[in-house]
């Protein structure tokens, strides 16, 4: 049988109530979401004040109008996917009947912000309400992605508020991104699920991933972006030049020797020491004493040993912090979290980061659960700005979560079966080697799984000048086992291999269907450019009208490091040496 995914939620039976209720720590968690959330309601009302400042207000027509939109707003809907809820939204919103186009754009953020923060705070009020062990997993999941979503759009509409120009206007499709990912994610968590929390749960999701989809569009187009074959991407980006190091001309000097200097020459402001002659011995105390919204960078050392300690997560307010341990094999975050221990895919991650800023340096992630275990992820990341350099990330099945945002995997060794990279950032993985292992009988390979789920998220996976090999497992029997560079989990999935190596392990066909449907074949954009390799020969590829051999060094750099993850000056902040462009 082959176990395909049926979203970030785990396949299962139906759910039964064990009382399982939240933890003390937990239970705070949710009084600050809550308080939080008012917070960002209140917030958001100043902010409309804002926008409705530069509208002559209008009262009485708002109160007694008949519905029928003005000509901005009805331009403005013309661009979304979801018209008529894009219609009655603005037309909820007072003062929108005098609003420009331009200020529709801020009313659009507004109102998608307003009904993230009151879904988070209903939500947040039934932390008390028994669940079963997987219902509860998937609950907590959302308070988490809801929470990063009301951040995420906070974030975009303050951005657009002063005007985002440039650099910001990637910001703002990214952070939009994550939170329709976000909501994604934290829907599915409810796929197999029936009762109350799930019927309450879909009552205050509703129409959430709709409000941000028409945001995108909105905002898209207003001039954020044009779109190139599906890519919406900014014009005028250029190429970052590079040092003779390899590292870009506007790198600083602190971050460049963070990145080359030898460990012996580093200050470490935490060091984790399994034998207790470091700060601490664990990771999750290093974790507790990270500062919230640091804007330097915290580096914790983590000394050679094996870690394994339950639900270890750098969370959204743990900024700048930066993981270094002694080496590949030598320093081992792992954990055997699984699907069958009735939780979501989620929240099996050994290590899981989301705080912007995260970098990991010369570590092993591993999730030890063996492929009978199903979904087991070893590294999930959803934090913007994020890299991992020198890293084994170790699974089977869902081996590297690349959940959201900016993302750049440098020199990493991955190793997995089914879907075994898969999620929905835009990530660029850059002189890696991804290893497909030999996988249950009658299952096939699969090295990723893209869910780009709406045209305007400028996300997707661009695996440049790598490896693609076979474990000698699998090499001995690959024969048995076929494997695929990747199937689409959402419509518009996207991902391209570009001027790497293709070993013979890999199919001729190239790329799989997902489930053997007919879904997202014509809508997705799988493509390869000058890839070589016995597995590389393109002539009994698919022919999917959303497959596309790149022939244009033009189309093929919109997914290089310069134009597709930069945007910015964050990646060479980080130190990390890597290629902006197609030249190896």
């Amino acid at each position: 049988m082959e176990y395909g995914r049926l979203g970030p939620s785990d396949p299962g039976g139906s759910s039964r109530l064990n009382n399982v209720p939240p933890t003390s720590s937990g239970r705070k968690k949710i009084v600050l979401l809550s308080l939080f959330s008012v917070l960002l309601i209140a917030a958001s009302a100043v902010t409309a004040v804002v926008v409705r400042s530069r509208i002559q207000q209008n009262t009485r027509a708002h109160e007694t109008r008949l519905g029928k939109p003005t000509q901005a707003i009805s331009r403005t809907c013309s661009k979304t996917r979801f018209k008529t809820l894009c219609v009655k939204s603005l037309l909820d919103f007072p003062g929108s009947e005098e609003a420009s186009e331009k200020d529709l754009v801020h009313i659009s953020f507004n109102v998608t912000l307003q009904h993230f923060s009151k879904a988070l705070y209903s939500s947040a009020a039934m932390s008390y309400t028994a669940m079963d062990p997987r219902v509860r997993a998937a609950y907590d999941d959302c308070l988490e992605l809801l929470d990063d979503s009301v951040d995420a759009l906070a974030r975009s509409l303050n951005t657009v508020s002063v005007g985002a120009v440039g650099s910001a206007n990637d910001d703002v499709l990214t952070w939009l991104s994550a939170a329709l990912t976000n909501q994604d994610t934290c829907a599915e968590g409810f796929t197999d699920a029936v009762g109350t929390v799930k019927d309450h749960m879909s009552s205050n999701l509703r129409d959430l991933s709709e409000l941000v989809s028409n945001c995108l569009a909105i905002f898209s187009g207003a001039g954020a972006g044009d779109d190139f074959a599906g890519v919406p991407i900014q014009n005028r980006r250029r190429l970052m030049e590079m040092r003779e190091d390899n590292f870009p001309t506007w790198l600083s000097r602190r971050d460049r020797k963070l990145l080359i200097l030898p460990l012996s020459q580093i200050q470490a402001d935490i060091v984790v020491s399994k034998d207790g002659n470091g700060t601490v011995k664990t990771i999750a105390e290093a974790i507790k004493k990270v500062p919230e919204y640091s804007s330097r960078r915290i580096i914790i050392y983590v000394r050679a040993g094996r870690y394994e300690e339950e639900n270890l997560k750098l969370g959204r307010k743990k900024t700048n912090v930066m993981f270094i341990g002694d080496g590949k094999g030598k320093t081992v975050i792992t954990g055997g979290r699984n699907y069958y221990q009735n939780l979501t895919t989620f929240h099996t991650a050994s290590f899981a980061a989301s705080g912007s800023g995260f970098i990991a340096k010369d570590m092993t992630f591993e999730n030890y659960a063996g492929p009978g275990r199903h979904q087991a992820v070893a590294l999930r990341v959803g934090a913007d700005h994020a890299v991992v350099y020198r890293c084994n990330i170790i699974g089977y099945q869902d081996t590297m979560y690349v959940h959201s945002n900016r993302q750049f995997y440098r020199e990493c060794d991955i190793y997995g079966t089914v879907d075994f990279i898969f999620g929905n950032a835009a990530v660029v993985f850059q002189n890696c080697t991804l290893w497909a292992r030999k996988p249950m009988a009658q299952q096939k390979n699969t090295i990723t799984a893209q869910n780009r789920k709406d045209p305007n998220q400028n996300t997707g996976i661009s695996i440049h000048n790598c490896r693609i090999m076979a474990t000698p497992d699998l090499e001995a029997s690959k024969g048995s086992y076929p494997t695929y560079l990747g199937r689409p989990w959402k419509l518009y999935a996207r991902t391209v291999y570009m001027l790497s190596y293709i070993g013979d392990h890999v199919h001729p066909r190239g790329w799989l269907e997902w489930n053997t449907s007919s879904f997202a074949l014509d809508t997705c954009y799988y493509g390869e450019y000058m890839n070589y390799g016995p597995g590389s020969g393109l002539g009994q590829r698919v022919n999917w009208a959303g497959y596309r051999v790149i022939n244009s060094t033009v189309e093929a750099s919109r997914f290089t490091v310069g134009q597709f993850i930069s945007g910015s000056s964050w990646l060479p902040s980080t130190g990390v040496a890597f290629i902006a462009g197609l030249s190896t």
